[in-house]
């Protein structure tokens, strides 16, 4: 395929960079050029990922060393980030405005942030060096604390731990780096393969590095920064960091790990499998007890990493290309679902559960956008949540097959299983307390309306692909995202993955 501009891979770094310096030192009482000036550089921001992705591979070589690589893998990584950015900041234009009237004080450090966090994240996807990985991963801890202290003085607290759980987890990954530099004398992952078989100190070199993905997806236990995160940082970037970012970046370093740098045992493999499972069970009975629309939110966002993580440590290629899948639909509709609920807290002044009801007549678009996400992450067919579950569910089969840890991957599959149960359960709850339940007289008096269209778009267009995504699982991001993102050398497409999902299983 020819291509039309030849873009350089320090394109997505830099101009989200310089674009957040440009909002950080313009001045406070230009607002509106300030959020132009994010918006335009989200979205040019966007484009190149779009233009990157169809020139892949590409490598920046400097002194003989790959510094910035993309493959397959970090280019549909490049493409997420940046879609999922540029709606983010769409839709903080008329939500973080309203907010800067009530408590915030600061907008232009506002998109400052999330611009530097959108550099940062395009940066640690194309970095070839795990040092300079691990330059972008601290810095994305940096901003992520400062962007969860743009709630005010009450999110001081939860940005304290964050930084806490996230930097003392570096810690870990710069230990597990020197390990990996002790044992092979190179920091350039293309040319790393370590084996677990028979080396204690390959196995604690990934361990130390499968905790800083840990961490940063929030798997258990290292999942508590998060609902704190959820309750008191403004909606925008929780949808942008625990819900979406955070996931691609925390499973992007786990896949890259178990798929490139090392050579796992099977008995690392169950670690992972159990480590998803615990994950999804304990974080959805969590979930179940919230009365509050944003920690609800954020403990489901907790049960859906265990399925990534379930779905990579059966070691096969259907379970792993379905835990891959489930990561780019997680990030779909779960920041589709904490965009409508911020759309309910820009009209109501409230995420109480017990004091909603009856927005469906009022909120259309945020009923039917919320239901199609809720439907989604519940595995409900035909929609995306539903076919990457179900290839999960196919690996643990598969695993099982196979005959090794056979006890452990029936609790796996029965846990994933009753965990989806459980999930459409809570969002029964959800859907019924917010839109279709009776009418809160202290909350409904007034006569809401649908939220402007810079709010309701982002929404409409991630439930939109809620559906494509689904419907068309193997046309587009399967054949597409998923399957080119998996080494050759352990994949093979199967003759049953056709697209059509086997009831017989």
């Amino acid at each position: 395929m020819e291509t039309i501009l030849l873009l350089p891979l320090g394109i997505p770094i830099l101009l989200p960079i310089i674009f957040g310096i440009l909002c950080l030192v313009i001045s406070k009482k230009l607002k509106d050029i300030q959020e132009l000036l994010a918006l335009i550089g989200s979205f040019i921001t966007f484009i190149s990922t779009v233009l990157l992705f169809f020139q892949k591979p590409l490598e920046w070589i400097k002194n003989g060393s790959v510094v910035l690589r993309l493959d397959n893998l970090s280019g549909f990584m490049l493409l997420a980030i940046g879609f999922f950015g540029f709606l983010i900041v769409l839709y903080s234009l008329k939500f973080m405005k309203k907010s800067l009237n009530s408590k915030l004080s600061t907008l232009n450090s506002y998109y400052a942030y999330i611009l530097w966090t959108l550099g940062a994240a395009c940066g640690a996807v194309l970095a070839n060096n795990l040092i300079l990985l691990l330059v972008f991963w601290g810095f994305l801890g940096l901003t992520l604390y400062l962007l969860i202290g743009v709630g005010g003085p009450d999110a001081n607290q939860a940005a304290k731990k964050t930084f806490i759980i996230v930097g003392g987890s570096d810690v870990l990954m710069l230990l597990g780096i020197a390990i990996i530099w002790f044992l092979t004398g190179t920091f350039q992952m293309d040319k790393i393969q370590l084996s677990t078989l028979n080396s204690q100190l390959s196995t604690v070199a990934f361990l130390c590095l499968a905790i800083a993905a840990f961490a940063k997806a929030g798997a258990m236990p290292f999942h508590t920064w998060i609902p704190d995160c959820a309750e008191k940082a403004p909606i925008p970037v929780t949808a942008f960091l625990p819900a979406s970012l955070d996931k691609l970046l925390g499973i992007y370093l786990l896949a890259r790990i178990c798929l490139n740098l090392f050579t796992l045992h099977s008995s690392l493999l169950t670690l992972l499998m159990l480590v998803g499972a615990v994950t999804i069970i304990a974080a959805v009975f969590m979930a179940m007890v919230q009365h509050d629309l944003k920690k609800l939110l954020s403990y489901h966002a907790v049960s859906q990493v265990g399925y990534m993580v379930l779905g990579i440590g059966t070691g096969n290629p259907v379970g792993i290309a379905g835990g891959l899948f489930h990561m780019l639909n997680n990030t779909i509709y779960k920041s589709c679902l904490f965009l409508t609920g911020g759309a309910v807290e820009h009209k109501t002044g409230t995420t109480d559960l017990d004091k909603l009801g009856g927005l469906a007549k009022l909120m259309p678009i945020a009923f039917i956008t919320c239901l199609i996400a809720a439907l989604s992450i519940s595995g409900v067919p035909p929609f995306n949540g539903f076919f990457s579950k179900w290839m999960i569910y196919q690996g643990l089969i598969q695993q099982m097959a196979d005959g090794r840890w056979q006890i452990v991957v029936i609790f796996c599959l029965v846990a994933a299983m009753f965990g989806s149960a459980l999930t459409l359960a809570s969002f029964m709850k959800l859907i019924h307390a917010i839109f279709l339940g009776q009418r809160n007289n202290a909350i409904t008096q007034k006569r809401y309306n649908e939220v402007s269209w810079t709010m309701w778009l982002p929404t409409a267009i991630l439930a939109g692909l809620c559906i494509i995504f689904g419907i068309f699982a193997y046309q587009i991001p399967l054949k597409h995202f998923i399957f080119p993102s998996l080494p050759s050398s352990i994949f093979h497409l199967p003759s049953s993955l056709s697209g059509v999902w086997q009831p017989g299983l």
